[in-house]
């Protein structure tokens, strides 16, 4: 249950730098109260997962989670470049994350 909530946490994280994006340096509101949201959520969620996770296993994922999440919602919502070595090296964070959960810790 920790490993869906680490994930959660990393879904609010992309919520929380998409909301960022929209708030234009803080000038708007509502863009500005909804970053806070996603960011009260997504250290949230990750404050429970470190009860059973290791916090660098947790922490790995977490960012690593987001990291990858965003660069996809980069490229559809903010027409970000999709080079091959850019979508390679997130491949590579994807896969340190897996093999991070199939390492048998927690």
């Amino acid at each position: 249950m920790d490993w869906l909530i680490l994930i959660i946490g990393s879904v609010c994280e992309v919520g929380w730098l998409v909301a960022m994006k929209y708030a234009y340096g803080f000038t708007r509101l509502w863009p500005t109260v909804i970053m806070f949201f996603f960011m009260t959520a997504s250290v949230g969620c990750l404050g429970v997962a470190v009860k059973t996770i290791p916090a660098g296993t947790a922490y790995a994922v977490w960012t690593g989670g987001s990291i990858a999440a965003i660069a996809i919602v980069g490229v559809f919502l903010f027409h970000e470049p999709a080079t091959p070595m850019r979508l390679a090296s997130f491949a590579l964070i994807v896969i340190g994350m897996v093999g991070l959960r199939l390492s048998g810790v927690s």
